[in-house]
């Protein structure tokens, strides 16, 4: 009886070792297991990179979730075909958002034109024109076409990637201070690249063109200037951001954060389709993509675009008012300076995203293979082109 209790304790130390020694083996395979896994929300392993950001690459590769799967340096036929397909929709929406707001807009203008032509039959059409122009009408059709376009492409284009639109609003770390911090930023670039946008009007003047394109005429009754004011500071800002930074950047950005940045602020600087307004848009919209990636929310952008474009349109309305433009002016000089301490501040604790060696093999290197960016891209400067031509004096 005893030798039999002896063996059964035995037996029972040699369960509980064997136990505990595969126990051992499980959390040292799981482990490995780990180790060699690919990261689905950083398959590149980027640092610089905002991680809440990011998709699941698997969307690209499903066989990403395999074991010890590693991203190429080289993307295959079928990675580039995935990739290629996003930069397609981003591409073509852009493409049908031009041709479209360009079509609704001119609909609305033969429609009012023609209505009003009906109504008043013994009115000319330049006047019925020059009615529409400087009264309300052409602002609130520019109103009516840019909403409709860029919040309907805007969820359409959402909906083609199969994104859903609510990683727009999921805000991270975005404080009271970061807004001011990042609006006076803001306003260093605008009005450094202000500057530079002028230098290149003087140099097309210099060869009998102009790349002033905006309309100065319009909206000069009390009704117009405030259609005009709605749109230009809170319409234009909401719905912009809603289509670049919102969309355009989240789709473009599906294996390269920085990529999608610069391609977003390029077609939103192109979007303005004129040169004067394309410098500002442009760097502002590396900027503005820069925040919103960081703060994984459109809601930062959009306030820094609300109150650009409201200094912009004060500055617009001072006129022959020297006293006025002087402390504008005055103004404007103490905000640039602090804009550029607020920038270097800002740069130094968050810098832009870096792409990895793989990764910039996944950017412009597709990108110039699609046909939707390629075709995008073309009609947007052909447009930009056709218009400075035509004002050659």
């Amino acid at each position: 009886m005893n030798e039999s209790q002896g063996y059964s304790a035995e037996y029972a130390a040699m369960s509980h070792e064997i136990y505990s020694l595969n126990k051992q083996l499980e959390e040292k395979d799981r482990k490995y297991r780990e180790s060699v896994k690919t990261d689905l929300l950083d398959p590149f392993r980027n640092p610089t990179e905002f991680r809440w950001y990011r998709d699941d690459y698997s969307e690209i590769l499903p066989w990403a979730t395999m074991p010890e799967f590693s991203v190429p340096y080289e993307p295959a036929g079928v990675e580039k075909s995935a990739i290629r397909r996003f930069y397609n929709i981003g591409g073509f929406t852009m493409l049908i958002q031009f041709f479209a707001s360009g079509i609704l807009a001119a609909v609305l203008i033969f429609l009012i034109k023609l209505i009003l032509l009906k109504t008043n039959s013994g009115a000319a059409d330049s006047a019925i024109e020059h009615y529409m122009r400087r009264g309300s009408i052409y602002a609130a059709i520019n109103l009516i076409t840019y909403l409709a376009a860029n919040v309907g492409f805007t969820f359409l284009s959402l909906k083609w990637a199969k994104i859903k639109p609510s990683f727009m609003i999921q805000t991270r770390d975005y404080h009271l201070s970061d807004a001011v911090q990042y609006f006076f930023a803001a306003v260093f670039i605008w009005y450094s690249s202000a500057i530079i946008a002028g230098g290149i009007e003087n140099i097309f003047e210099k060869y009998g063109f102009s790349t002033q394109v905006l309309d100065m005429d319009m909206a000069k009754t009390g009704l117009g200037f405030a259609v005009f004011t709605i749109y230009a500071c809170m319409i234009a800002p909401l719905t912009e951001e809603l289509f670049f930074r919102g969309a355009m950047m989240k789709i473009f950005s599906k294996s390269n954060q920085r990529f999608g940045i610069f391609i977003s602020a390029f077609f939103f600087g192109l979007a303005h389709s004129n040169l004067p307004q394309f410098v500002p848009a442009f760097l502002l919209g590396i900027f503005l993509g820069h925040i919103d990636m960081k703060h994984n929310s459109i809601i930062p952008s959009i306030v820094v675009h609300i109150m650009i474009n409201t200094l912009a349109t004060v500055y617009s309305e001072l006129g022959d008012n020297q006293f006025l433009m002087g402390a504008f002016g005055l103004f404007l000089l103490v905000c640039w300076f602090v804009g550029l301490i607020m920038l270097i501040i800002f740069r130094m604790n968050c810098r832009l995203p870096v792409s990895t060696p793989a990764q910039s093999r996944r950017g412009i290197a597709i990108a110039k293979t699609s046909i939707g960016v390629i075709l995008a891209v073309a009609v947007h400067i052909a447009y930009m082109t056709v218009i400075i031509y035509n004002t050659r004096t």
